[in-house]
């Protein structure tokens, strides 16, 4: 079925803008802070290009080229959530070893789910591997949509600014997420309204693309630290409290094994007990 004037526009539009935003990130120096978001966008516009292509030229090899690039930009997108986790809590160096403890076992848990999922799915291998791919890419979402959250409800209290660039980033990922999973739903729901529904999260997109680009035009901002804060961030409570702890090579050091959840017990009475005496 060839494309539409409107879905050809917002295509056009959408790999000129993704061609804007990684020029901007290369003359602002941010493709060296955010390597991974700038491959991410890299590889979206070259999915783009080659999955119109052979839809247009070689249909018969289109399923296995877009689920392969849609495997690939989902592991991406997945390491971009790690990127801006990083770049926003760099002060925090005990935080960050211990998200990425974290996005270890999640991301081991989407290969689980993957796995699972496609041995309980009945059809062929290919049916099998588009729904595990499917739930992985959902579950990608769901965690996006989950961190744009915590940054909107915590903004303030987690002192980061909206004009950092980090900020920028998990924002615009967590609209296009939650777009995405409402069109998805939509097309599952009225399979008549697919290309209007199509059209409209290319549309969303190409919106979210423009505000990257606005946003990365402005001023960077430095993630305030509780040294620049009238109060303790709790962040910082946090960050002293597992330094203190010595979570993890304390028990290398000592060679003994503790078990997890008394680790985060004594952690936790820690920051209770900092947040108290002030």
């Amino acid at each position: 079925m060839p494309m539409s004037l409107a879905q050809l526009t917002v295509l056009t539009a959408s790999l000129l803008m993704q061609s804007a935003v990684m020029f901007l990130m290369i003359r602002r120096n941010l493709r060296n802070a955010y390597p991974l978001f700038f491959t991410f966008l890299s590889l979206n516009t070259l999915a783009v290009i080659l999955c119109t292509a052979v839809y247009h030229f070689a249909i018969g090899q289109y399923f296995f080229i877009y689920w392969t690039l849609s495997t690939v930009v989902m592991l991406f997108g997945f390491g971009v959530l790690y990127e801006v986790f990083v770049n926003l809590l760099k002060p925090y160096s005990a935080l960050i070893d211990l998200g990425k403890m974290l996005f270890v076992w999640a991301a081991l848990f989407l290969l689980l789910a993957g796995f699972l999922t496609a041995l309980v799915t009945s059809g062929s291998q290919a049916n099998k591997m588009r729904v595990a791919i499917d739930l992985c890419d959902r579950c990608v979402h769901l965690m996006t949509c989950g961190s744009m959250l915590l940054l909107i409800l915590f903004e303030k209290r987690l002192n980061f600014s909206w004009r950092n660039s980090g900020m920028c980033i998990a924002l615009g990922l967590g609209m296009s997420s939650a777009i995405d999973l409402m069109v998805s739903y939509g097309q599952n729901r009225y399979p008549a309204l697919n290309s209007e529904l199509a059209l409209l999260n290319g549309i969303a997109f190409l919106g979210i693309l423009v505000f990257w680009a606005l946003r990365l035009m402005g001023t960077d901002l430095v993630p305030a630290t509780s040294s620049s804060s009238p109060s303790r961030l709790i962040l910082q409570r946090w960050n002293e409290a597992l330094i203190g702890y010595r979570y993890g090579d304390l028990a290398l050091a000592h060679n003994h094994i503790e078990s997890f959840l008394p680790g985060v017990e004594q952690t936790v009475d820690r920051v209770l007990a900092r947040k108290m005496v002030q």
